[in-house]
């Protein structure tokens, strides 16, 4: 069953300083309790990661994932490649600009190949929500603070 949902969370950054700890594949498992490990498989030619390969635990299934990024000055958005428990994911950050703020809109569709019972699946989905948005502006002020 296809679940999707999107959040948005306001966040006191540029979009550029977003979208640099969102390129930081590799610290993604500092902020983000879902991620056990990440690395960049390969980057497009400014440095922006291109795949990613991830593991994953969520709903009590471990997952490895590759995914494949693309980049606009204020959009960051991914989609599978690979995955044991999944059929497919896409998301999308969209950064826009609030004065000295910046609003930051994270939509996500996730197809679990594996059949869950419609409690955990929101449950989970939730959680990633979460940590993608209120997660990702604890990570951002605390790398702007040092």
């Amino acid at each position: 069953m296809a679940v999707s949902d999107s959040r948005e969370v306001l966040i006191e950054a540029t979009p550029a300083e977003i979208l640099d700890v969102i390129a930081d594949v590799e610290a993604t498992p500092d902020w983000s309790p879902q991620y056990q490990s990440s690395e960049v498989l390969s980057r497009y030619d400014d440095g922006r990661p291109r795949e990613a390969k991830m593991v994953i635990k969520a709903a009590g299934l471990t997952d490895t994932m590759v995914i494949e990024y693309t980049w606009t000055d204020t959009s960051c958005s991914w989609t599978l490649k690979s995955a044991t428990q999944v059929r497919a994911q896409d998301a999308t950050y969209t950064l826009t600009p609030a004065g000295d703020k910046t609003k930051v809109r994270f939509e996500l569709a996730v197809d679990p190949k594996v059949p869950l019972p419609g409690f955990i699946l929101k449950r989970t989905l939730k959680g990633g929500m979460e940590t993608a948005t209120d997660g990702l502006r604890k990570q951002v002020l605390k790398l702007k603070k040092g």
